[in-house]
């Protein structure tokens, strides 16, 4: 058994080390590189010396933030009546399905929705209140970015919350509690786990978002994604884009540490 399960992981390790080993440390490699592909640290020195890089890495960070809240703030109470609805894997489908759709071309439909012609600014209009700018703001980019990574977060908590007993919320309301001191000490602590894979899977792409913060922020919205792809494919500094992939790397592993599942002391593993 034991070698057939070592057969059937060579697939797994050959997947792991081509597309994810590899490639970090082909970047890590590189940002080691100047210009002139020569051996140097002056990337990294620049990086932590440079105001602009740290306001930049401060940025992503608030706005990864930001959007993370907004989406949790969205999806846990959507999550929790989804729960309880009667067709609720259908319902789940359905919210699901838009991010079958290529990320580009639903940028391009709130381009439509939001731009000066757009579908809201014509409502405005006709209602009297007139043209807003809504297109190349932080609201638009914030709104765009939650609207895209809502699934992501619906999808663990409710998974968490339908695999939750219900004798728990059985026993808890048997005690004497009432219906929001059960949500709040039965519910909300068993389903943290799904909040926290949720916020993994929100917080550390808004790190990285770039193709959103051109199209919909209007380059008003900097962060470490947009100076990756700056560098890259404009300044061709590759050695100054893999070093802030590299701290791009740093941050999502420290975001999976404090957001990780911790294993208590004495327990069974």
């Amino acid at each position: 058994m034991t070698q057939t399960k070592r057969i059937y992981s060579i697939p797994y390790v050959l997947w792991l080390g081509l597309f994810v080993i590899a490639p970090v440390l082909l970047i890590i490699y590189q940002s080691f590189k100047g210009i002139d592909n020569q051996f140097t640290l002056a990337n990294y020195k620049d990086y932590f010396s440079s105001g602009t890089y740290l306001r930049m890495t401060l940025n992503s960070v608030w706005y990864a933030f930001i959007i993370t809240v907004v989406v949790l703030l969205i999806s846990y109470p959507a999550a929790y009546i989804l729960n309880k609805m009667k067709h609720k894997q259908l319902l789940l489908m359905l919210i699901i399905l838009p991010t079958w759709v290529n990320l580009l071309l639903k940028a391009y439909a709130f381009i439509g929705i939001f731009s000066t012609h757009g579908t809201i600014n014509q409502f405005l209009m006709f209602t009297g209140i007139g043209s807003k700018q809504i297109l190349f703001t932080d609201f638009s980019f914030i709104f765009v970015a939650a609207y895209i990574e809502i699934p992501f977060m619906i999808m663990p908590i409710f998974n968490a919350l339908e695999e939750m007993n219900p004798s728990l919320i059985s026993a808890s309301r048997d005690l004497g509690a009432n219906s929001w001191e059960t949500f709040r000490r039965v519910i909300v602590p068993l389903s943290m786990n799904g909040v926290k894979s949720g916020v993994q899977a929100v917080f550390i792409p808004s790190l990285s978002l770039f193709m959103l913060t051109r199209l919909i922020g209007g380059n008003r919205v900097i962060t470490l994604g947009t100076a990756i792809e700056e560098h890259f494919m404009v300044t061709q500094n590759w050695g100054m884009g893999s070093t802030i992939g590299v701290v791009l790397i740093i941050a999502m592993l420290a975001i999976m540490l404090v957001t990780g599942e911790r294993k208590k002391k004495g327990g069974r593993h």
